[in-house]
């Protein structure tokens, strides 16, 4: 089967995103069979969205429902020509409703976690910390009971831990190497149940040859032209997901809200009371008491002309000083006691700026208190 996007699928290292070669893509397709009703899908590392687009038409372009998250921004947006519903951001990051789809193409990024970051994303396990286990266990609830999953990595991460996982939580699994070598990664197949006995005979031979291929004793067959074996069937899904969205908003939708609602600057005078361009004068004349309240407060501020022509710019303020206050009391036994106390004194300042012509102190920033 030909891709119908092999110019993305080309795209094979940017940033370190690894898409799923196009041989090994339309040979895990043919392992593929549609339900009867409707069926929702996911990819939570999309890259461009070309392999869950290409599942999804295998499948019935008409009956599936593509869901997708993809970290990159470039990226994110070719996926969201692709598919039905991309979330650009991180996966850590997003609320997604469980058992919501029938077939998970699981293709993580590769590496170790920072034994840092162990913690704050949620990873538990015992082993090795890499992504492709956080990913797995991110995304492992979201995937239906019967569902399909389709796990990409490289065959060097299949460790006990990894392999005990996939043991219980699936059944007819089966693993292959990917056409494309040079990354060395292993193609699983499997289907979703709610607990598997790993003493059965089955799960034991399946679990040794996970075991041996991560160990490198043993190399996996390639993964055949022609699915061999009964298809996996991808069951129908009830429903849509419910949720489906990041936690956070994306930089892009901020944007867009803030360039829609232009900030609080369209309502520059209501919040920060500018709107009432005229002062309404006081009831009575003020005292000399009062105008030195006033002026000490800031309230009364602005170019000021004294009858003999002195021209000052004045603007006033108070603050708050500690004034320090210490006692001294003879206890019973001898000893002295010292009781420090302060106490908050408010400190009316007035600045003044001489604008008089001619005057000594002309320019002068003259300070009363």
């Amino acid at each position: 089967m030909a891709l119908m996007f092999p110019r993305l699928a080309r795209n094979f290292v940017k940033n370190g995103y690894f898409p799923t070669d196009e041989p090994t893509l339309a040979r895990a397709l043919s392992a593929l069979a549609p339900a009867a009703g409707p069926m929702c899908l996911l990819d939570p590392c999309a890259g461009e969205g070309v392999a869950i687009a290409e599942v999804a038409h295998a499948l019935g372009r008409e009956r599936v429902n593509a869901f997708a998250v993809e970290y990159d921004a470039e990226r994110a947006r070719h996926a969201r020509q692709l598919v039905d519903h991309c979330l650009h951001g991180d996966l850590m990051d997003t609320l997604i409703s469980r058992q919501a789809f029938g077939l998970l193409w699981l293709n993580p990024p590769y590496g170790d976690l920072p034994k840092d970051l162990n913690g704050n994303l949620g990873y538990q396990g015992q082993g090795r910390a890499r992504l492709e286990k956080l990913f797995y266990q991110r995304t492992l609830p979201l995937l239906q009971y019967d569902g399909v999953l389709i796990f990409i990595v490289p065959s060097h991460v299949l460790d006990a831990e990894l392999v005990g996982w996939l043991t219980r939580h699936f059944t007819d699994l089966r693993v292959y190497r990917a056409v494309e070598t040079q990354f060395k990664q292993v193609v699983i197949f499997g289907r979703r149940v709610r607990h598997r006995d790993a003493a059965a005979e089955s799960a034991k031979a399946i679990r040794n040859l996970l075991l041996q291929i991560g160990q490198g004793e043993r190399e996996a067959e390639v993964l055949p032209e022609a699915w061999p074996f009964e298809p996996y069937t991808v069951p129908a899904s009830v429903s849509a997901p419910e949720h489906f969205y990041r936690v956070t908003m994306e930089p892009e939708q901020f944007a867009e809200e803030v360039g829609r609602l232009d900030g609080l600057w369209s309502a520059f005078e209501t919040h920060l009371g500018a709107a009432q361009q005229s002062l309404r004068p006081p009831a009575r004349a003020l005292s000399p008491w009062h105008l030195a309240l006033a002026l000490a407060a800031g309230a009364i501020a602005g170019v000021v002309q004294s009858k003999t022509g002195r021209v000052l710019v004045v603007k006033g303020d108070t603050h708050k000083e500690k004034t320090l206050q210490t006692e001294y009391t003879e206890r019973d036994d001898g000893s002295v006691a010292e009781t420090r106390i302060l106490t908050d004194k408010f400190v009316p300042v007035i600045r003044a700026w001489d604008l008089t012509p001619g005057s000594a102190t002309l320019g002068q920033v003259l300070t009363i208190r």
